[in-house]
This record gives C-alpha cells, structure tokens and sequence, in this order.
C-alpha cells in the first residue's frame, strides 16, 4: 500500500518521512519546479517563504517547547534546522537554502519515498492522502478541498517581509545588539528612530500606495499573526512601537539611550550577507517600499534583493472538519497537515505533519496509538484544531495559553513555563519518546 502525500513543504516532508521511517510506502507530490506559487521560488522542498526565524529556541518558551517534542520524534526539520542555524539572539534561525537543501536531500534519498512532481488535482476519498499543500492551495486542488469540505472553507492573505543585502546597510547609521544581550548580543542589526524621524516615517508609510490583490476573495482579511506593517499602522501612531519596532531592551551607543522605536534587521544566511527587515511584511508597491524602508536609519542606499510580497492564504474551518488526530471526520482517509489545517508557523506545521503521520501509520500498521496529552504542545494544538467549541477558527501558533493550567499556581514567569516543560517532558520520558528531561538554568 502506498499513501499519498500532497505537497513538499515543511508538513508534507515531515508527514512522508515519518511515514516511510514507520515502513510505509509514500508517493509524495510537489509541483515544483514545473509549477510554482506566487510566494516560491526555490526548486527545494521545505522552502521558508517568510521569516527565516523559527521562533525562540529556550526550552521555557511555547515554540522551544514544540520543537523539543518534535526533536524526540526524530523531526527531520528540527535536525535541518539546528544543523544550518544562523545567530538570532534567543531564537533559532536559519540559512534558508541550506535548510531546504538538507531536507530535500533527506527525502529524495529514502528508499521507501517516491518524489512525483506533478501538480494533483483531484482527491479521491477512497485512498490513504495526507493533504500538505499549504495555504497557496489554488486551481482544481483547491476546488477538490472545497468540495470535501463544503462552505466550511476559509481564506486570508499573508506577507512576507523585505531582505537586503549586508553590504549597503549605513553602519554608522545603525548598532548592533540583541534585546536584553541575549545571544552572542550582536545578532540583529538595530535601526534606531528618534522621535521626529519614526513620526515622519510614520506619516510616509501610512499614505503609501499598495499594491492591488487580484483575488475574488477581496475586501482583504488580514491574518494577525504576519500582518503588513502598513496595515498595522493604520491602528494608531505607537502601534508599531508596542509591536515590531519596539525598543525595550536595547541600548543605542551612540548616544546612551533607549532609541524611540527601531528596525530590527535579522540574518538572512549564514554567510552574514543578507538581512531581512523583522516584522516588515508588507504589501506595498516596490517602489514604495523602496522610498518608505529608505526613511529607516541606515537603509537609505539599501539594495533590497527580495521585496515583500502579499498573496491569500487558505486553511479549512478544522474544528468542524477535522478529529484530533488530522484525519477528516466524514472521510477518515483524508487527513490534513500544515497551515493548511490552521496551524500557524513553520515548526507548528511541521509538527502537524508528524502527528498526522504518526496516526496514520499506526492505523495502518494496526499498532498503538499514541495519544498526545493535552499538556503537551503537540496535543495542546491537535486539540485546538478539532475543538469543535471553537468559534471564528484562526490559525492557532504555539504557545502556553492553549495549555492546561498547572495544579499549583507559580507566580514567577520563568519558573512556571519551566514547569509547564518539564510536565510534557516527563511525559515524553514515560512513554519511552525521551531519554532524559533536560535541565534548564533559569
């Protein structure tokens, strides 16, 4: 028996080779290069259309806890990442193609995997099928899902920020220091604003020219999670100082003090030689971008080598459609992973990826179930998804408010996401996922 798995990206590829790692046969199909979305551009699979972050890396936090229950179930974008990270202060980024790469490699080379690239068009209900095609899913697919799903099918746009290249950065313009020191503390190259220069700025941005959505699905409804800065904006004068451009925790050299509000510029590469402008998704003309993000202390000759692009994203209505373990409700061999199934960010759709396979393969194989408890952040999201109470469904990204209070309240903050570790972690242990639960220093 051979199961079908749709799409390449971050789900997809965790989906086939957890499959194929469970000794299942999987044909897994990406259209790619022969058709590519608005958004991508590389030939690999796994390809980071976004932010280059996969979010903080302490094992006290929502997104390091997810990728620590990941790493036990042998992720291979977990592996990926930490083999090809690049320095961001707390957080865990990476050389982008070197990621892919990694990955592609991975799957292209597993005996049990058979890379079809064609684009599908059609779902046949009657067949084992891990939809992973992500939230660019358009033409007769997209249809297909549609009709699976019946009206229960939502859309919103999403963004991508600029990049620029290291060279053309003003440096006697900007400092460099990650918040509070963490990291190796020269992660991010800071764009420090003083009053004038960010309400100016402000004004610019506000009244620059977007560009047109040519979608059906207008008027635009914007995701929170990755929302242009222009959008964002529009919410009132400090709205990007209490969000992406906020200053706490950083210090300007040059004059001693707490800039106003500031641009974070993150690596892009490992090779230091691309930056791209953190929070800044936006779906400004180019040429706006090119005269607004040129108002930004330090990037007034910027070479931007990628401008941010907006395009619609798609995610069905999961908590009506979708059990806990991906799989659909009225069609029980379809099953959903990624972004696609309302999961939000790169990590959170790899690990739906896992979990989905992971249910698949021991239906199939017709061994034990692993349940994940709702303690965990796997379970937490699972959980979430297919919560049928859950009303005006948004994507859902890691973090400690989908988890279950602990038993005993712990006023510290450090302390009790410490806690909230280690009750997954014990678990993970139990069950024989995990050889030992780590310590963190606090």
């Amino acid at each position: 028996m051979k199961i079908k798995v749709l799409g390449a990206g971050l789900a997809g590829c965790e989906a086939a080779y957890k499959l194929a790692s469970q000794g299942l046969e999987v044909d897994l199909y990406e259209m790619k290069p022969q058709k590519y979305s608005p958004a991508h551009k590389s030939e690999n699979f796994a390809e980071l259309v976004c932010s280059n972050s996969l979010k903080a890396a302490r094992l006290n936090s929502a997104a390091g806890l997810l990728k620590w229950e990941m790493e036990q179930l042998n992720s291979v974008c977990v592996a990926a990442a930490k083999k090809h990270s690049v320095p961001a202060g707390g957080a865990l980024a990476v050389d982008r193609d070197l990621f892919s790469k990694e990955i592609t490699e991975k799957i292209k080379s597993h005996p049990l995997i058979n890379v079809i690239n064609r684009e599908v068009t059609e779902i046949d209900p009657d067949e084992y099928t891990i939809i992973a095609t992500g939230p660019l899913t358009e033409g007769g697919l997209y249809e297909s899902i549609k009709s699976l799903c019946g009206e229960d099918y939502l859309n919103f746009f999403d963004a991508a920020a600029p990049i620029v290249t290291a060279d053309s950065i003003d440096y006697d313009k900007v400092f460099s220091e990650s918040r509070y020191g963490k990291g190796d503390g020269d992660d991010y190259i800071n764009c420090p604003f003083n009053k004038a220069e960010y309400e100016a700025f402000y004004e610019a941005l506000i009244s620059a020219e977007r560009a047109i959505l040519h979608d059906a699905d207008n008027p635009l409804k914007v995701y929170e999670g990755c929302m242009p800065i222009e959008v964002l904006a529009t919410r009132g004068k400090d709205a990007m100082r209490f969000g992406p451009m906020k200053p706490v925790g950083l210090r300007d050299p040059k004059t001693g003090h707490r800039p106003w509000a500031v641009v974070q510029l993150r690596k892009e590469n490992s090779k230091g030689t691309m930056f791209n402008l953190v929070g800044f998704q936006t779906n400004l003309k180019f040429g706006e971008q090119k005269r607004v993000f040129g108002m930004i202390p330090g990037l007034r000759n910027a070479e931007i080598v990628r401008y941010g692009v907006m395009h619609r994203n798609s995610f069905i209505n999961s908590p009506k459609l979708l059990n806990n373990d991906f799989s659909m409700k009225n069609h029980p061999k379809i099953s959903f992973a990624g972004q696609i199934s309302g999961v939000e960010g790169y990590m959170e759709s790899a690990g739906s990826g896992l979990v989905a396979a992971l249910h698949l393969a021991n239906k199939i194989n017709g061994t034990d179930t692993v349940d994940f408890p709702e303690y965990t952040m796997l379970g937490a999201l699972s959980g979430y998804i297919s919560d049928p109470t859950v009303k005006d469904f948004q994507p859902m990204g890691a973090n400690f408010g989908v988890l279950p209070p602990l038993d005993i309240y712990i006023r510290d903050k450090q302390k009790r996401y410490a806690e909230l570790f280690y009750r997954s972690a014990k678990w993970f242990k139990e069950q024989g996922l995990s050889k030992s639960v780590p310590d963190i220093q606090l």
